[in-house]
């Protein structure tokens, strides 16, 4: 039953819910070592991401990878420079081809602190802290700004200036605004550009959207180019408008009956976000879609009754729908309505399906199904929009599959650390906050002694927030110590359960490539 938007019905059974290394050097060193596979260069990246960046960046694909590892490492060394140098510190930005983080200094006699901790060091006239003062100044007259004639204005730290942007032949009004914001004229620099900035929008499960310009749905889940929806809403090619009634995209799949799956391909005004209403004025964070066991909580989200919960009944079971059978869906006690259709099911941080139908309703109460969300993405393959290191990830070896593990969930300081079979325990997941991974029990991994040695042992400690507790998974999948600038390396290319971690010199071998599952 489509609710339009100018009728409304009620709910019956099975209804649907639609609203309208060098490894040679390294073997040698260790005696009796195993021969390692050779190195996989970017083999570990993904085909996608390496292609356009050799494309938009005009990189090798050896290039590619080494200009990952700088990137993973500059902001833990930012951070800690920031911090020293004070009201010295200029800003920081990677250069063009650079192998290093660039800092800006007022004081030239600083520049050896930027040195000591593996950074170039330049000289500008401007702090960081006066080139805010003087973009704040400009933000609080931003209403004296014409819109179609001044752009925006930012802090350029390469150029040490406040940048307004502004329409051509508009600088004598930029001139002028800036000069009764109060801001002195060195320290402004006027750019005028034909691009006129657009506003841009959030995909969020269990939003509303409309298709063909009449039928209500909500959004399940966001994926990589769009989200995923209930099929039985709308057919491919189907177009479809935003909560707020702007143009968002075309239904580029859908399967109904047989299954009720489908996926909205949306245009570059609208943004993918990991998270799922949760009608009360916040976001729940989607940190991965592992399925919930029978008997699990679960909660679903949709325009017509918000956020609901309920417990998981059952799976694989088939509905029978007016429109015809479809197979595989998952059973709940929560409620739904006429609209909620396609809204996201969630079982902790874990995404497990998208709206199909039901009976009852949120009054009296009732029963709903849904169509579990990993047959969606594997039907488009399509790659789940989650929250980096949210919620406890899981941090797999791409090489064996295993993860990193707390012995015997034993969380004491100095505990080394292991690879292990995964499975689900709290021995296994890890939460980076402020650039350190944390253990449910509150302690960091970490580098012992804060060395930075080939060999050092990585193991759990109390958190102090210190350098050998920073680590940076980079998009190439290197687990890094910034201060080291070497990776997380699991000893002697051992693949069996208990084999434990080292920090060694990067090298791309699959033995130091991770990823969050």
């Amino acid at each position: 039953m489509p609710r339009q938007l100018r009728a409304f019905g009620t709910i019956t059974a099975a209804l649907l819910l639609v609203v309208a290394s060098p490894l040679a050097a390294r073997a040698a060193d260790t005696p009796g070592a195993p021969a390692a596979p050779a190195a996989t260069g970017v083999a570990d990246l993904s085909p996608e991401l390496v292609t356009a960046m050799r494309r938009d960046l005009g990189l090798t694909a050896e290039q590619v990878g080494a200009r990952l590892r700088v990137e993973a490492a500059a902001p833990p060394v930012e951070k800690r420079l920031r911090a020293q140098l004070g009201a010295a510190f200029a800003g920081a930005w990677i250069p063009a081809g650079g192998q290093r983080l660039t800092v800006a200094v007022t004081d030239p006699a600083l520049a050896a602190v930027v040195r000591a901790e593996g950074a170039d060091a330049t000289v500008a006239a401007r702090s960081e802290r006066t080139l805010g003062t003087v973009k704040r100044a400009l933000d609080r007259r931003a209403d004296r700004a014409d819109p179609q004639r001044i752009r925006g204005w930012h802090v350029d730290v390469t150029g040490n200036s406040v940048v307004l942007t502004v329409a051509p032949g508009a600088t004598a009004e930029a001139t002028a605004f800036a000069r009764t914001s109060g801001v002195a004229a060195d320290a402004v620099r006027i750019v005028e550009s034909a691009d006129t900035p657009r506003p841009l929008y959030d995909i969020r499960g269990g939003d509303q959207y409309v298709i063909n310009g009449n039928t209500l749905c909500s959004v399940g889940f966001a994926v990589a180019g769009g989200f995923v929806t209930a099929g039985h809403c709308g057919g491919t090619g189907s177009p479809t408008l935003g909560f707020n009634n702007v143009a968002q995209g075309t239904f580029a799949g859908s399967s109904f009956p047989g299954n009720d799956y489908g996926w909205v391909r949306t245009n570059s005004n609208w943004t993918p976000r990991p998270w799922v209403n949760n009608y009360s004025g916040g976001n729940v964070t989607v940190a991965g879609s592992q399925d919930a066991a029978i008997g699990s909580s679960v909660c679903r989200s949709g325009r017509t009754t918000g956020w609901r919960c309920g417990t998981i009944l059952g799976r694989n079971e088939t509905v029978n729908y007016a429109q015809g059978a479809v197979s595989g869906l998952s059973r709940s006690n929560a409620c739904a309505e006429g609209g909620d259709s396609g809204g996201a099911w969630i079982s902790g941080n874990q995404a497990q399906g998208v709206t199909s139908g039901g009976s009852g309703n949120c009054s009296t109460g009732g029963t709903t199904w849904f169509q579990p969300v990993n047959e969606i993405l594997g039907a488009y393959g399509l790659s789940l929009v989650t929250a980096g290191g949210g919620g406890g990830d899981r941090l797999i070896s791409n090489w064996n599959n295993k993860c990193i593990d707390v012995p015997n969930s034993n969380f004491s300081d100095g505990v080394p650390l292991q690879m292990w079979n995964c499975n689900g325990t709290g021995a296994q997941a890890w939460t980076l906050t402020g650039g350190s991974l944390h253990t449910q029990n509150n302690k960091c991994m970490d580098v012992a002694w804060g060395s930075t040695a080939n060999g050092a042992v990585i193991q759990i400690a109390n958190c102090s927030g210190n350098p050998a507790q920073q680590f940076v998974l980079s998009a190439a999948g290197d687990l890094v110590n910034p201060q080291a600038n070497k990776c997380v390396d699991i000893v002697d290319w051992n693949g069996g359960d208990g084999a434990r971690l080292q920090l060694w010199d990067c090298a791309g071998t699959a033995n130091q490539k991770w990823r969050r599952g």
